[in-house]
């Protein structure tokens, strides 16, 4: 029996905020700091203390509701989700549940189908967890607790169950991380933990209403991570079902080692929890006047921003969307345009995307660390423009520039690179090399044509890849044609 897979996707986004959710103790990097220096007894929950509302993190939750599409609430509610755990000082979490910060919105994706609209259910705040780290030495183990991370604001993300594919789940998440880097309000530094997945997942048969028991894949801190973990849940649903059998309802982590899920838990429902109302806060007014600051002070999105770069500047669709994933890369691009109207924009983005892109890949560092500034950039585009330097010497040129941050045309005139254009000197190559392979041009002569592509890099590997192209195909051609008339 064919099966329909759906998926709901929860995302976890700490906020950038200077302070934690509900006290005044700095928020550190969790990954350089030493364990449990930013704790205050309102974080580490000691009897008697009272949390305040972070002003700065209601505002980064309401840039992102809008963002999405959503209705703010008037009047929304902090309440306690009591569960007992080491990294959790207080016994319970302050958040939020059946009324949250904002609610009703949507995101529109792109897909090999097209557009598709996922609904975003909530959007509501709370506070991170602290981290565990587990050891085993000397035949023992135990835990680790750091509670540099416990009250960090968080933002919870919520669709509908409307994802039927990993890759719509993968373009969901890809646009739901550019839109929180637009807003400056996550660093979207997956690898720090600072936006974490939560992927539920059922299978009902195709054409049925009803949706299936779904289980919930916890803390998942990458799309490769993520992808990989509900390709493998999938399949084992989808085993289970076509066994007979019926899918438990269950919280179910990833095992990266061996490219399982695991059971954590059976799935917890509201109730499990014992939300109640928090004591220690009152409800949380937002007056009409303060979204529309905050509405007026958004940024460009990415998707408008993409359909832009389509249309003022010419660019395909790939190209646009690749551009404004990362904010940098998309003003980067426009700065190159800005500087140097006489180069097409979609010859900038084609080498941003590749030579670049392939780059900050490589290397391992961050765009913003880029060596090559938008009018140096333009300044090589110029040189290949003009025909001075070719393709392949262009991309050695702009190699160099990235390791070394010299212009174009410093390392033009050091190296010696300048494109060879002379039709006599060229024409000299040709003649040079068809005499020293008279067996090859036999071949040809014979019938053998594509032999001409052949002939063609030993000129450019003779000229040191200098020689315009152009002119050699031409030239080289003319004397092939006069080498068959002479038959």
């Amino acid at each position: 029996m064919p099966y329909e897979v759906v998926i709901g996707l929860e995302v976890h986004a700490e906020l950038a905020t200077q302070s934690k959710m509900f006290c005044s103790c700095p928020v550190v990097d969790a990954t350089r700091s030493e364990p449990n220096v930013s704790v205050c007894p309102v974080c580490a929950g000691m009897p008697g203390v009272l949390p305040v509302v972070n002003q700065q993190a209601v505002e980064y939750g309401m840039r992102v509701a809008l963002a999405l599409e959503c209705e703010i609430a008037s009047t929304s509610l902090f309440d306690r989700k009591n569960y007992f755990y080491p990294d959790l000082p207080k016994g319970y979490q302050i958040s939020q549940y059946e009324h949250p910060l904002a609610a009703n919105g949507r995101l529109v994706i792109q897909t090999s189908q097209g557009e598709r609209v996922i609904r975003i259910r909530r959007v509501h705040l709370e506070e991170d967890t602290g981290k565990l780290t587990h050891v085993s030495r000397d035949g023992q183990s135990y835990s680790l607790v750091d509670l540099n991370r416990a009250g960090v604001p968080l933002l919870e993300i919520v669709t509908e169950p409307d994802m039927h594919s990993v890759a719509e789940v993968r373009a969901y998440a890809t646009q739901l991380r550019a839109i929180l880097r637009e807003l400056m309000v996550n660093s979207g530094d997956m690898e720090k933990g600072v936006i974490r997945f939560e992927a539920n997942i059922s299978l009902r048969p195709v054409g049925a209403a009803e949706l299936g028991t779904r289980t919930e894949i916890k803390n998942l801190n990458s799309f490769k991570i993520m992808e990989k973990a509900i390709q493998y849940e999938i399949a084992r649903q989808t085993g289970v079902l076509e066994r007979g059998e019926r899918v438990v309802q269950e919280t179910v982590g990833w095992n990266e080692a061996t490219g399982e899920t695991f059971s954590q838990r059976s799935k917890e429902d509201a109730y499990d929890y014992r939300y109640f109302p928090e004591p220690d806060l009152p409800p949380l007014v937002i007056a009409p006047e303060w979204v529309e600051r905050v509405r007026a002070g958004l940024p460009e999105l990415p998707r408008p921003r993409a359909l832009r770069l389509q249309q003022q500047h010419g660019l395909s669709p790939y190209q646009a969307n690749i551009l404004v994933v990362e904010p940098g890369v998309a003003n980067y691009f426009e700065e190159c345009v800005r500087v140097a109207s006489d180069v097409p924009p979609p010859v900038f983005a084609n080498w941003i995307l590749g030579e670049i892109g392939g780059w900050v890949n490589q290397s391992g560092s961050p765009f913003s660390e880029v060596k090559v500034a938008p009018p140096q950039l333009a300044d090589l585009m110029r040189f290949t423009g003009r025909a001075e330097i070719n393709l392949t010497t262009a991309k050695a040129v702009l190699a160099e520039m990235l390791e070394t941050g010299h212009s174009a045309a410093a390392i033009i005139q050091g190296r010696g690179l300048r494109q060879i254009s002379d039709t006599g000197f060229i024409a000299g190559l040709v003649r040079q090399m068809l005499e020293a392979n008279p067996q090859e041009v036999q071949s040809y002569l014979s019938g053998k044509e594509t032999l001409s592509n052949w002939f063609f890099g030993q000129v450019m590997r003779h000229a040191r890849g200098q020689a315009n192209p152009q002119v050699v195909r031409d030239e080289l051609e003319r004397q092939l044609k006069a080498l068959k008339a002479g038959l």
